[in-house]
């Protein structure tokens, strides 16, 4: 029933890979999307890397001082957003008969 799912390094640009100089977030956490995960540094830059998606921090994949690279799985995460899908039809579905049922009358 859980959901895992890997969050991966996006397009970094012209670099094949940067150095991870700073962890964020640790196992356990409660993560956002867009949260800065991770802080890469190449020759020329360093940069934060976000999540792309919510949930809670279940398995860190890079250490400090890893080379990553586009593609490049950073941690692995239990989605917060599995079981909303499955229950935001049933909770819009009940409501709207309900509304359509209630309109007639006062009309």
């Amino acid at each position: 029933m859980s959901n895992i799912v890997e969050i991966k390094v996006p397009d970094i640009g012209d670099f094949d890979t940067v150095e991870v100089i700073e962890i964020l977030v640790a196992v356990g956490d409660t993560i956002e999307a867009e949260q800065s995960l991770i802080t890469v540094e190449s020759d020329k830059a360093s940069m934060e890397i976000p999540a792309s998606q919510g949930g809670v921090v279940k398995a860190l994949k890079v250490k400090l001082g890893d080379k990553v690279g586009e593609g490049s799985v950073i941690l692995e995460v239990e989605a917060s957003g599995a079981a909303a899908p499955v229950q935001a039809p049933a909770a819009a579905q009940a409501p709207a008969p309900a509304a359509q049922a209630a309109a007639p009358a006062p009309v």
